[in-house]
């Protein structure tokens, strides 16, 4: 009974940090935006994208040393599942989000290409260390892509921003950034941790962990920082870091059991949990495409995503 309650304790208060620290990181990490006249897609694909893929990294290392790649493939694949079944669809719904033309044209692209190119390592049900430097090529290739984007000086939602940061500021916003990216890590660890203490005691499967409690876990910090991002009507960061981490996922984070531990690859993997990704990075294009130039995630979107999360989620368990 102790450890139930302090499994409780450490998720409510896990939390409670990751309100506060998501609305800082997103604050900040605008202003940084706005001082250097970066565009807001970048933010959220460089500095949101790959900065809350930070606990889906630490996790998967920390297993694959450990030896449980089932946690570590769970937790890359389901916190894809999560980011644009959950956190996509929970951020429509509480209001219609815009998404840029391009994104669908360039960032979009090069996450269903490595999202086509995991499947063919996967389906050999074996991930070793050469499957993992597909993967971290596929990484290079799109930081290279993205630094040459970073160059476009175009200045959208960042425009009207209420507080215009000057350049004394930079110091401050910088410390602030770090130290909101800092708690919502750790408080995503708590939570990952009080969340994997309550599992176990009920006796559950390490991928089952990895693709549900972990992987939900991990996916916090899109969660709090997409909400906090489209409640402030930025969202070219809710789409950007939507698309970035799962693209840090599917080629940083599935890498690395690869690269540490070469293990087979559980069965349901790619009879059920691939398919579902895939299936949902192309449901992605088609709830933001339209035949016009209004490129709109609404509401009714917004549940069906929802829709298919709950349906995975009764599949899985």
């Amino acid at each position: 009974m102790p450890d139930i309650l302090l499994s409780i304790i450490a998720l409510l208060s896990g939390f409670v940090l990751l309100i506060w620290s998501a609305d800082e990181f997103t604050e900040n990490g605008a202003k940084i935006a706005n001082i250097f006249k970066i565009s807001p897609l970048i933010i959220g694909l460089i500095i949101f994208g790959f900065s809350t893929s930070a606990p889906e990294m630490l996790v998967s290392a920390l297993a694959a040393m450990e030896g449980n790649t089932g946690l570590s493939i769970g937790n890359a694949i389901g916190s894809n599942i999560f980011n644009i079944a959950l956190i996509l669809g929970i951020s429509a719904i509480i209001a219609p989000i815009k998404v840029q033309g391009d994104i669908l044209k360039k960032e979009w692209l090069f996450l269903m290409i490595a999202t086509l190119c995991a499947g063919p390592l996967l389906w050999d049900y074996r991930l070793d260390f050469t499957d993992g430097m597909v993967l971290l090529s596929l990484l290079i290739l799109f930081f290279v892509y993205t630094f040459k984007q970073a160059k476009n000086k175009t200045h959208h939602e960042f425009d009207e921003l209420e507080h215009n940061v000057s350049k004394t500021q930079v110091k401050k916003t910088w410390v602030m950034l770090i130290v909101g990216l800092v708690v919502l890590v750790s408080s995503a660890k708590l939570v990952v941790w009080g969340g994997v203490a309550v599992a176990k005691i009920f006796g559950v499967s390490d991928l089952i962990i990895g693709l549900s409690v972990v992987a939900l876990g991990t996916s916090l910090p899109e969660l709090a920082v997409s909400i906090a991002s489209v409640l402030k009507k930025r969202y070219a960061m809710v789409v950007g870091n939507v698309i970035g981490s799962n693209l840090f996922n599917t080629v940083a984070v599935l890498a690395i059991p690869g690269l540490i531990h070469p293990s087979d690859v559980p069965v349901e993997v790619i009879n059920r949990d691939y398919p579902v990704m895939l299936l949902l990075t192309i449901l992605l294009l088609v709830v933001s495409y339209k035949f016009n130039k209004k490129h709109i995630i609404n509401r009714f979107e917004g549940f069906v995503l929802i829709g298919v999360f709950g349906l995975y989620m009764w599949q899985l368990f």
